[in-house]
């Protein structure tokens, strides 16, 4: 296959950045021919992004020549907004390419894609309606939100006419783009993968030394229940991310045994998953695939995840605890921590899973057969 892949990088790198990149590598792997056209939102002047939004993307004509250089048969989008927009898949199509349109997040419909706010997930906006966004002012400043209103409005049936395919991270997530405004044909669900090298060869969870978290920090992660979680357990938490939340979730940690390492690079939080004894996934928002869940089963290590979103789908049933519930997540950790065998057993399981289900094999089989047709 010849392949071109679109991405608008956020300003804040995050699990949708590694998608696209694992993404093009495992392409390149399999002896496809692979090419990445990215944009990015880092230090955008607001008045170029507002005008990329409202106009449906900007420089078209870039796509195209991409697409001829590459002799594409497929144009395979990420986030498109702002720069690129619908017009890119518009170019796209129009050179002879098949176009997917692949949806990690709710950004078609939410002004800040998570639909998560006054802590609890969020869905006023929906089909073309965005006005609660801008009377919400969930991008902050007036001007700014009613920018996202108007363009997303605007840009929505104009995506869903010049998608091909379009592709959900899990099938929780398709079903509620669905409920606000998606079009059913043609939507498959595809979660995240882990490439082949990236497994643990067995679980080393019952030697683990604390619990851990890994992510952005923000309120709709939930790791302050997961803090309370460890101070009801009396475990040893590990937080691994930076975030705007960090200062509020150091207070809520004073006393308890909670060490934030910051930010680490992808060989370190290795390195920290590594001696896990549990991963905890407490996220609030209806989480479609996230990394922190996907990673920790690949490393053999047992994950407590919240019932929201795809979470279910990736951890399965035993290790759902109720998202809102610090108590439940406390007896859960706790009744983990008490019993190693449980944990090696848990988190052999966890590998097994992660191997049958998010494999790189099976993942390129789906996505051929989503390139197809």
């Amino acid at each position: 296959m010849r392949v071109l892949l679109l991405h608008n990088r956020y300003r804040a790198a995050g699990g949708e950045e590694r998608a696209v990149a694992e993404l093009a590598a495992l392409l390149g792997r399999r002896g496809d021919t692979i090419e990445t056209l990215e944009r990015s939102s880092a230090e955008l002047a607001g008045g170029r992004a507002a005008r990329a939004l409202l106009h449906g993307g900007l420089d078209a004509d870039e796509v195209t020549e991409a697409v001829r250089r590459v002799g594409a048969e497929v144009v395979h989008a990420h986030n498109l907004h702002p720069l690129f927009g619908w017009r890119a898949l518009a170019a796209a199509r129009a050179a002879g390419a098949r176009t997917v349109l692949h949806l990690h997040n709710f950004r078609l419909f939410c002004a800040i894609a998570v639909a998560y706010r006054d802590d609890a997930p969020c869905f006023r906006c929906r089909a073309g309606r965005t006005g609660p966004g801008l009377r919400l002012r969930c991008r902050g400043s007036l001007p700014e939100a009613a920018v996202y209103a108007a363009g997303l409005r605007l840009q929505q049936p104009h995506l869903f006419a010049h998608a091909d395919r379009l592709v959900a991270v899990s099938r929780a997530t398709a079903t509620r783009l669905i409920e606000l405004g998606l079009p059913s044909a043609g939507v498959s669900a595809l979660p995240n993968f882990v490439p082949a090298a990236s497994f643990a060869s067995e679980t080393s969870a019952h030697r683990g030394e604390y619990a851990l978290l890994a992510g952005r920090l923000v309120r709709e992660k939930g790791f302050d229940t997961a803090i309370a979680a460890a101070r009801i357990a009396s475990v040893p938490l590990l937080i691994a991310g930076d975030g705007p939340d960090l200062d509020r979730l150091r207070a809520l940690a004073r006393g308890a045994e909670v060490r934030f390492t910051g930010r680490l690079d992808s060989a370190s939080l290795a390195r920290v998953r590594a001696g896990a004894g549990v991963a905890m996934v407490p996220s609030r928002w209806e989480e479609p695939c996230p990394y922190a869940a996907l990673d920790a089963l690949a490393a053999g290590v047992p994950v407590l995840a919240s019932t929201r979103g795809g979470l279910p789908e990736l951890v399965g049933d035993e290790g759902l605890v109720a998202a809102d519930d610090p108590g439940a997540w406390g007896r859960a950790l706790a009744e983990l921590w008490r019993d190693p065998e449980a944990r090696r057993t848990r988190g052999a399981q966890s590998l097994a899973r992660a191997r049958e289900r998010f494999g790189e094999d099976r993942y390129y089989e789906q996505l051929t057969a989503i390139y197809g047709g």
